[in-house]
């Protein structure tokens, strides 16, 4: 028996291949999929089942294109509807897998079909429970990311409640739990940045299965501190109902390099977006007039559901070169295929053009010394709230970063002011933002509060 752990960390996603005497299980697969095909081919297995913990929201799945090009059979849980053929488990539900069995339990609250996959071994010994967004380390999925209209958030918080206690807490301690996600995801409050635990450590440490918690306090605490959810969710849930594209058609539709004249013509005659992926130093030294940021060396595709929303707006790329394909297959995991390509030989091409750039202006961290704080009167803080609560600088205005474009009503920008997230990722996202609305009159910080906290006594 091989259990693997394929964790893409973009999106804090973790999918799973399940092997046994030549048969292949994957569990959760991302939209690229030769990673898992080559696995089963390079064994002499074959990939007979694809499970499905749920309907995804924040990524895009390879259940499709990973059974077009095996035969592999889907499989969802109950109350699972889809626009393609799938096999529906029923509760507790078993399905062999070479000399081991997978067993489909049906814990809704996350969403109303979500399912973990109990993993038995060759002795029929409970040996793991893969949780998808139903369990995390140190959290639970969040029971507010339903498409069901005739659930609100505190039914949902129930039905989770009661297949924690009364589905998975009834297992073993020795039990591994492979969740599918860790920190990072908006899928959850506070997970663990660990991505493999044990359901005993879990039954100790994790505030969701606190022993003698009432199901009302169980609702107020799973509940309280939410953000709103990415704007893109409902689509990409759409998306995985309903079928998309390969992603070698991706590539072909997407992969073109563009001149600058031809790009202003663009940008002259449709709404287009200019995504610049590069470093956030380099955006700040010389950037396209009106482009967002969200480099390609972060959270990337995660932030550009969060910032950009709508995955059917057009785009245009700035990518560092040799990294156009990556690009592209990225922002196709959160279901944004409409890229009509990338400016040919980079910003260079663009300035060798004669044409406009701009700048992010840049404020070293050390001018934030304690004596220095004293006379700066606006600060804009743009990590969590969390983060903000757990350690801020006084009198800084903390906007999180998904919430900024809606919210620059409450800032002054009468005055300069500086922007700052954690390690300097965020806030050029959020200069880029400004920018973009016409507001110049700030500087960021780079290295961010980490930085910042080297130079405070």
């Amino acid at each position: 028996m091989k259990v693997e752990q394929i964790y893409t960390k973009c999106l804090s996603q973790g999918s799973y291949y399940i092997e046994s005497n030549n048969e292949v299980a994957i569990i959760d697969p991302i939209r690229e999929i030769d990673t898992y095909v080559e696995k089963a081919k390079n064994s002499g297995s074959k990939i007979k089942y694809i499970f499905e913990t749920h309907i995804h929201a924040d990524f895009i799945s390879g259940h499709l294109n990973l059974a077009k090009k095996t035969g592999a059979k889907i499989i969802y849980g109950p109350k699972s509807e889809t626009k393609f053929d799938k096999t529906i488990a029923k509760d507790y539900e078993e399905f062999k897998i070479g000399d081991i069995t997978i067993v489909a339990i049906h814990t809704p609250g996350h969403t109303i079909e979500s399912t973990t996959y109990l993993l038995k071994d060759t002795n029929d010994n409970d040996h793991a429970i893969f949780t998808g967004d139903t369990l995390f380390l140190g959290d639970v999925g969040r029971p507010d990311l339903s498409q069901s209209s005739n659930m609100d958030n505190k039914d949902l918080a129930s039905m989770l409640y009661d297949s924690l206690r009364n589905k998975i807490m009834t297992l073993n301690d020795d039990v591994i739990v492979y969740p599918g996600h860790g920190e990072g995801t908006s899928c959850g409050k506070n997970l663990s940045s660990e991505t493999i635990g044990k359901l005993g450590d879990q039954k100790k440490t994790n505030y969701a299965l606190r022993e003698n918690m009432t199901k009302e306090e169980f609702i107020g605490e799973v509940l309280n501190g939410l953000l709103e959810p990415p704007k893109y969710f409902p689509s990409n849930v759409n998306i995985n109902k309903e079928g998309y594209d390969e992603s070698e058609q991706i590539i072909d539709k997407n992969l073109n390099a563009l001149e600058p004249n031809e790009i202003e013509k663009k940008l002259i005659n449709e709404d287009i977006i200019i995504l610049d992926v590069r470093g956030a130093a380099e955006f700040a030294n010389s950037h396209i007039p009106g482009s967002i940021f969200i480099g390609l060396d972060g959270r990337f595709a995660p932030w550009v559901g969060e910032i950009l929303e709508d995955v059917f707006k057009q785009m245009i790329l700035i990518v560092p070169k040799g990294r156009e394909k990556e690009a592209v297959l990225r922002l196709s995991r959160v279901g944004f295929d409409n890229v009509l390509g990338y400016l040919k030989g980079g910003i260079q091409n663009w300035i060798d053009s004669g044409k406009q750039i701009t700048k992010v202006e840049n404020e070293p961290a050390l001018n934030f010394s304690d004596h220095n704080l004293k006379q700066i009167k606006n600060i804009l803080d743009v990590r969590s709230k969390s983060e903000y609560s757990s350690e801020s600088l006084e009198k800084s205005l903390n906007i999180p970063l998904p919430e900024l474009i809606h919210s620059l009503n409450k800032v002054n920008f009468n005055d300069k002011f500086y922007v700052h997230c954690k390690g300097g990722y965020r806030s050029m996202i959020a200069a880029s933002i400004l920018l973009s609305k016409g507001i110049s009159k700030f500087a960021n910080i780079p290295g961010g509060f980490d930085e910042i906290k080297k130079f405070q006594a």
